[in-house]
């Protein structure tokens, strides 16, 4: 019996992408694994950043750690570096803002030119292609013409559901609509968006919302499966709280598609003794914005993601109020710290825990809501407690090995036995 080939292209890299990658390549499915900056800890490279200058060391082993990539060796990795390189240093320089490239810099260049560069020179001998939002037009059109089949991966609502809440919320709060991505984005980025879809065979998502997305715009049930993301209860386990102070945690993009001003609006008018605010994670709120609130909260703009377990573990709880997102990943990473977690539906709440049982699900745009429930859990520490070891029994039950069998074994099902 022959053997079926799949690769995968992801330019950036993420947990989710490498645990698909992992998937294939247990299920002897993996031919290659295409992205831009791929970094492996037992090569070479790791061992020569040990002897650079403690300052450099660090910089580099944060960034190299958002890049790793382990596979198994009976796969290929086929990273194309320059052009992301040359991103980072432009977002790093601070030279893409100044230049009006963003925060990001040219990340849908980067998209882009990998996407090209795969449907021109990594097609040949394969059976399925593995890609991801916005980076899979043009390798999708190539890959039908050779009569590859074309699995994609939506980790975000489909972008009519994201622009229509975003552009609902810039017109609740017109001085955040700058700081709303999905307002702004460009016609040919949409219809690249809704090209992708059409061109896919199968799409995978990771929460009941994603598909509710897909569903309100058209497409057939019976091409989209739902598997949600696993938690890392390997390496975010629980650890003794460092003190008694009663504290909230937020981590991710600081910003209003997170819904963090309704977050802060409720912290200020509870007005708790002896608690803290703790946010984490890149500022996206409109100059000078956040700023208004330093007397209420403890903001950290970035932690290396090994230090995030213990920040999860001197929380009480996680408040991630989002408005609209795909699988809120740091649900599942504090829930495996053992603390309790306050969201939305629309973080894929519902997909993960159980209200009231492992936290609680409040509607979006609800500060109100936010405010009660923060408050119950000041009120109520042992049940709070008791709630964060529920989270992590649910945690252990939810993990990237259960994710890589449900993804490897959908996969067989789709491809034509050979």
């Amino acid at each position: 019996m022959a053997i079926n080939r799949i690769s995968l292209v992801h330019p950036t890299g993420n947990p989710n992408s490498r645990n698909a990658a992992i998937a294939l390549a247990e299920a002897n499915l993996l031919y290659e694994v295409i992205t831009t900056v791929a970094y492996n800890p037992n090569y070479k490279l790791s061992q020569l950043i040990q002897y650079l200058p403690s300052p450099v060391k660090l910089l580099l082993n944060q960034e190299l750690e958002r890049r790793l990539w382990v596979i198994p060796s009976n796969a290929v990795m086929m990273p194309h570096l320059w052009k992301e390189l040359l991103r980072i240093c432009l977002v790093k320089s601070g030279l893409s803002v100044k230049l009006g490239l963003g925060r990001q810099g040219p990340i849908d260049w980067v998209y882009a030119s990998l996407d090209r560069h795969v449907a021109t020179y990594h097609l040949d001998h394969l059976d399925a292609i593995y890609a991801y939002e916005d980076g899979a037009a043009y390798t999708f059109q190539a890959a039908k013409q050779k009569g590859i089949r074309c699995f994609y991966e939506l980790p975000i609502a489909f972008h009519r559901t994201s622009r229509q809440i975003q552009q609902e919320e810039a017109n609740r709060f017109p001085e955040l609509a700058s700081s709303l991505q999905g307002v702004h984005e460009p016609l040919w980025k949409l219809e690249r968006k809704e090209q992708e879809v059409a061109l896919a065979d199968h799409i995978f998502v990771a929460s009941s919302m994603t598909r509710q997305s897909l569903l309100d715009a058209g497409i057939n049930s019976e091409r989209i499966s739902v598997i949600p993301y696993g938690a890392p209860v390997d390496y975010f386990r629980p650890q003794p709280k460092i003190d008694k102070q009663f504290r909230a945690l937020f981590v991710g993009r600081v910003g209003p598609r997170k819904g963090v001003h309704y977050l802060l609006e409720a912290w200020k008018n509870l007005g708790l003794s002896n608690a803290e605010l703790k946010l984490i994670g890149i500022n996206e709120f409109p100059k000078g914005w956040l700023e208004a609130y330093q007397n209420y909260i403890h903001y950290l703009p970035s932690v290396p993601h090994s230090s995030l377990a213990q920040h999860y573990c001197d929380a009480s709880l996680l408040v991630f109020p989002s408005l609209v997102e795909g699988f809120g990943l740091v649900i599942l990473e504090a829930m495996a710290c053992g603390i309790p977690v306050i969201t939305t539906p629309n973080a894929a709440g519902p997909d993960i825990i159980t209200d009231g049982v492992e936290g609680f699900i409040i509607p979006i745009r609800d500060s109100a809501a936010i405010q009660e429930k923060l408050e119950w859990c000041y009120d109520h520490p042992e049940e709070t407690m008791a709630m964060g070891l529920a989270a992590r029994q649910k945690a252990e039950q939810s993990t990237w090995l259960t994710y890589r069998h449900k993804l490897a074994s959908k996969i067989r099902e789709l491809l034509p036995i050979v």
